[in-house]
């Protein structure tokens, strides 16, 4: 049960290897809710959905709403690496749908309710990916840059309302999401790739500090800033690599 002064967090991903991380660090002080399409052990309660269709968005909005939600912590993902053109349809659409449309909708869902409370917080996990776009992950930059500029137009709407915003950026972490041609192109290009258990340590401590923007890692964090003020350092910077992610598909 509950125990009434424990704030509720809802967590989607909280199966996959980094919310299975952030689950159990968050549940011995709070009442974590995992949302995934299979039981969540590390949370408190699960809620089993299906976050890639409007259907199955519409059903956890539903739920959520009704559930006095302190914190959304939008975790889950997917990704794509290879040449845009090939990527299929199906994978493309949901894409979008995981990264960004879910967070947006089950956004929407628990906004309200903590507006009228006057406090709650929404914490999206984006990637440096997105401040850094790349070529081969066309889709998956796209999209979580997207979740950089929902998670910035939400702050400045309820800005005053006592609902905060944050949002957290990881570079490459470590994980089953990653492909063997990721982990390939990780080698080929020396990307540096962090222990989902860092990660998992970052995004509790930013919970906890209220931060708004967290750039994890160096010297990504750093290429974010100068992406943003002159784009074409950063296009040359990259080229290299683009051509050696490009072989891996050529060969």
């Amino acid at each position: 049960m509950k125990q009434p002064e424990r704030k509720t967090i809802a967590l989607t991903g909280a199966a996959g290897g980094i919310g299975t991380l952030v689950a159990d660090r968050l549940r011995h002080s709070a009442y974590v809710i995992g949302i995934d399409r299979i039981p969540c052990p590390a949370a408190n309660e699960t809620i089993l959905g299906d976050l890639g269709t409007f259907e199955g968005l519409q059903i956890l909005s539903a739920d959520l709403a009704g559930r006095g939600i302190d914190t959304l912590i939008n975790l889950a993902g997917i990704q794509y690496f290879g040449p845009f053109e090939e990527q299929a349809p199906e994978n493309l659409w949901a894409g979008y749908v995981i990264n960004l449309i879910a967070p947006a909708m089950l956004s929407r869902a628990v906004l309200p309710a903590m507006a009228e409370r006057g406090q709650g917080r929404i914490v999206n996990i984006g990637s440096v990916f997105g401040a850094i776009p790349f070529a081969h992950f066309v889709s998956y930059s796209s999209a979580k840059a997207g979740l950089k500029g929902l998670s910035d137009a939400l702050r400045r709407e309820y800005a005053g309302s006592g609902v905060a915003v944050t949002h957290i950026a990881p570079r490459a972490v470590r994980t089953p999401l990653n492909s063997a041609k990721v982990l390939a192109f990780a080698e080929a290009t020396k990307m540096s790739m962090d222990a989902p258990e860092l990660v998992a340590d970052r995004i509790v401590a930013a919970i906890a500090r209220g931060s708004r923007d967290v750039v994890i890692g160096f010297p990504e964090n750093l290429f974010v800033r100068i992406n943003a003020l002159a784009p074409r350092l950063v296009d040359r910077a990259l080229a290299a690599n683009d051509r050696k992610a490009a072989a891996l598909f050529n060969a």
